[in-house]
């Protein structure tokens, strides 16, 4: 589990990335669908509101443990929702290998 919080500058590209993915269709927002990819083994990563429920946020850390994909703890609800071009979104995940690792690469810097 990895809370982040970085510059804003990382931020941005971090939410500009998610957006380019968004409109590629490479990613799956909302708890089921996050869900459904993860255990399809399509997703790359998952990234959860900072705002989201303690249940919420244990449920996906323990799911992402056991099949391996990174999860990360970022944005608020609004955010998320926002840049994806839709409401609140408490989950997401990437379901691209690139816009995974370039993601990553952002998170761990």
């Amino acid at each position: 589990m990895a809370l982040w919080s970085r510059s804003q500058k990382n931020r941005n590209k971090v939410l500009g990335l998610l957006g380019l993915a968004e409109k590629a269709g490479k990613v799956r927002s909302g708890e089921f669908s996050t869900e459904k990819a993860v255990k399809s083994g399509k997703a790359g990563l998952v990234i959860v509101s900072e705002e989201s429920s303690d249940n919420t946020k244990k449920m996906f850390r323990n799911m992402c443990t056991y099949y391996k994909v990174p999860y990360f703890e970022f944005g608020s609800k609004e955010e998320l929702g926002h840049i994806l071009g839709k409401q609140m979104r408490a989950s997401l995940a990437v379901i691209d290998p690139n816009f995974s690792e370039a993601l990553l690469k952002h998170f761990a810097d």
